[in-house]
């Protein structure tokens, strides 16, 4: 008798220990959910009105100066022109108090005292498009309108989409489903054709740069000079492949210098507007990755290299810009560790760099007008978040804010990053592996390998987490071991370990995620019958490549919004990577997952919105029919009325989908 209640007591205890943990639900770790709040949160979001700090919440505003960062007082924050309805790509110009939007397809102005002007009136009866994002948002290019610096003039971008062809899609919501076309530029066909007008708020008039003819040529980083005299575009051909920055005169849009070139055997890639200097005119720092990493280059408005301000083997992040006086310019860079962004200074004249943030993780900074002062945002595995007031000029530290640990209470998995090699067997590669919660060494579990592996890309970093997603984090509560990799191709790791995947998209990509296989494989508690892939977009697309080049690998894959043939795929993106496809007809076979469709092994799941306008439809619907002559039997789900992601309460569903897609097949 009491031998039973002895065991009995022991038998209860982790178990009531693991009940008395909290556990998490999809609705708390995915956006949309009816409880979504696990995320970090300080009192008081920060930031900069020219040198004084403002806290600010859903009900107050407080100002402060630096020097007093805890003496604050009340504060209203100047309205910036309120957007009416109707109004989309509203830009606001502090200099002049006016906003720049559009209507349709026009463009407008309205001033401070709420009269309007038209730039460009919307022509319904042409495939005109003004003030929106060229280029579908590729190049940096994050919006249409550029006000120049004291508010005298509007840059504008003129999208000329007539040779565009149409593309279906489809509103099932309408009584009888409606046509919704989209202009989608498909490698190797007609692009836009992209123009810059410069708007004068004086005379009311607008004056196009003679960029010469439009088509086969992408205007990226345009850049305004201190006088409002010119404006510099760094200008692409359709292989993208020569760079040539060019200045334009404001006044008549002719071409008035040639400033430099810049070419590259696969592809240039300009990111960033040049940053000005003011006090000494007809100087300019530009960001360019042409020594292998991307790097700052001190230049003159006549071309010439002045100065390489930073070098070395690791990647210039954002710029945050100049001092005061502008002797110092200041950076965030992962010169220190390839997972971590800190915060740098360097000196023009001299070339001295100086490291301004020392904790561990992922710095995310706002400089002060006078550069005197950052606001750092970062965190790392173990700090959701904090906010810290850095002098620039001594590194010293105050702590303004911390967010406390939103899943403290709940039963967490161990997470751990750690590299290997890559197939090359030189690379190092970077991952990080999420336990199940209660992990025992002595189980075997099954294992999902959660991939994305495509450029523009770093999923692994030491922020908060080790940067898990939320996702993730259920699936390890739910018994799974959860796996990411970086692959070559992805991010801030220089041009070499970028430019393997040219016009082989998927292969050299597939062959990493396998070295991470073989490390999954060596773990007494993976189990190795039991792994399964899962991805999203160029994730969507690894996944694809990772079972059909390689069946039975994986038992279980979950393939969202997939890219599949790269023919479907847009002109900018797409040829940058892969070229044409009548100039590399054996690289888009190659990487065509129609051509794998008889090579299905074991449970996949395509995912896709119905309106999707980046990865079209097309893509998975044609991997169908090839499935279907093939002989194989994918399973497929979608989303009426989403895009490229799904949004709202659909993204809870989508989770959940593919998380029970995994308990029927993998668990």
């Amino acid at each position: 008798m009491n031998y039973f209640i002895y065991l009995l007591i022991f038998l209860s205890v982790p178990m009531n220990i693991y009940a008395q943990e909290k556990q998490f639900t999809l609705e708390d770790l995915i956006p949309g959910g009816n409880s979504y709040s696990l995320v970090p949160k300080t009192e008081y979001r920060v930031k900069w009105k020219g040198d004084s700090l403002v806290f600010s919440n859903d009900t107050a505003s407080f100002i402060a100066a630096p020097a007093r960062p805890d003496k604050r007082t009340p504060f209203a924050e100047e309205a910036r022109g309120t957007a009416k309805e109707g109004w989309e790509n509203t830009d606001y110009c502090g200099e002049n108090g006016s906003v720049a939007y559009t209507v349709g397809n026009g463009l407008y102005i309205a001033d401070k005292e709420g009269r309007t002007w038209v730039v460009a009136e919307e022509d319904s009866t042409r495939d005109i498009v003004y003030g929106k994002a060229a280029h579908r948002n590729e190049f940096g290019i994050e919006k249409g309108t550029f006000w120049s610096p004291g508010g005298r003039f509007l840059a504008f971008y003129r999208l000329d989409e007539s040779l565009v062809a149409d593309y279906p899609l489809v509103d099932i919501s309408a009584r009888e489903a409606a046509l919704k076309s989209i202009k989608y530029p498909m490698a190797g066909r007609e692009s836009q054709q992209v123009t810059v007008g410069i708007y004068s708020l004086a005379s009311k008039e607008t004056v196009y740069l003679k960029t010469g003819e439009p088509e086969d040529r992408y205007l990226t980083n345009l850049s305004w000079d201190p006088g409002e005299q010119s404006v510099y575009i760094a200008e692409l051909n359709r292989a993208q492949n020569h760079l040539q920055l060019n200045r334009y005169s404001v006044e008549t849009g002719e071409r008035t210098q040639l400033l430099l070139e810049e070419r590259h055997e696969k592809y240039v890639e300009p990111q960033t507007p040049l940053l000005f200097l003011k006090r000494t005119p007809g100087r300019f720092i530009r960001q360019s990755a042409k020594d292998g990493y991307n790097h700052l280059y001190l230049y003159n408005t006549e071309g010439k290299l002045l100065k390489q301000l930073t070098s070395g083997e690791y990647t210039v992040g954002q710029v945050l810009g100049l001092d005061r006086a502008e002797n110092q310019v200041f950076f965030v860079s992962n010169e220190s560790n390839p997972l971590e962004f800190q915060v740098y200074k360097v000196h023009l004249k001299s070339g001295k760099k100086t490291q301004l943030t020392f904790a561990p993780g992922v710095h995310r900074p706002q400089l002060s007008a006078s550069g005197n002062y950052l606001l750092d945002y970062y965190s790392n595995r173990d700090t959701p978040l904090h906010i810290d007031l850095v002098s620039t000029g001594n590194a010293r530290t105050q702590r303004l804010q911390s967010a406390a640990n939103p899943l403290a209470g709940y039963a967490l998995p161990e997470i751990c990053t750690g590299s290997l090699k890559a197939a090359d067997g030189e690379s190092d590669l970077y991952y990080r592996l999420t336990k199940p919660v209660g992990f025992e060494a002595t189980k075997k579990y099954p294992t999902i390998v959660y991939v994305y592996g495509g450029p523009h890309s770093q999923l692994v970093v030491h922020s908060w987490l080790d940067a898990a997603r939320g996702w993730e984090i259920y699936m390890a509560q739910k018994g799974y071991v959860v796996f990411t990799m970086d692959n070559r191709g992805t991010s801030n790791r220089g041009l070499a370990f970028e430019h393997v995947i040219h016009r082989r998209l998927g292969v050299h990509e597939t062959d990493d995620q396998l070295c991470g296989i073989e490390f999954l494989r060596s773990l007494p508690y993976v189990d190795a019958e039991r792994i399964g892939v899962h991805g999203w977009s160029y994730g969507g697309f690894m996944t694809l490549n990772l079972m059909l080049r390689h069946p039975g690998t994986f038992k279980v894959g979950v393939a969202g919004g997939p890219v599949v043939d790269w023919k479907y795929y847009e002109v900018m993106y797409g040829e940058r990577y892969m070229s044409r496809p009548q100039e590399n007809p054996e690289g888009y076979e190659e990487c065509n997952m129609n051509r794998y469709a008889g090579r299905l092994d074991g449970r996949l799941l395509l995912i896709h919105g119905d309106e999707d306008p980046t990865v079209v439809w097309q893509n998975s619907l044609s991997f169908l029919k090839a499935c279907i002559a093939a002989g194989t039997y994918p399973d497929y789900f979608v989303y009426p009325g989403q895009g490229h992601n799904m949004r709202g309460r659909d993204r809870v569903h989508l989770h959940e989908k593919i998380t029970r897609y995994f308990d029927d097949f993998l668990k």
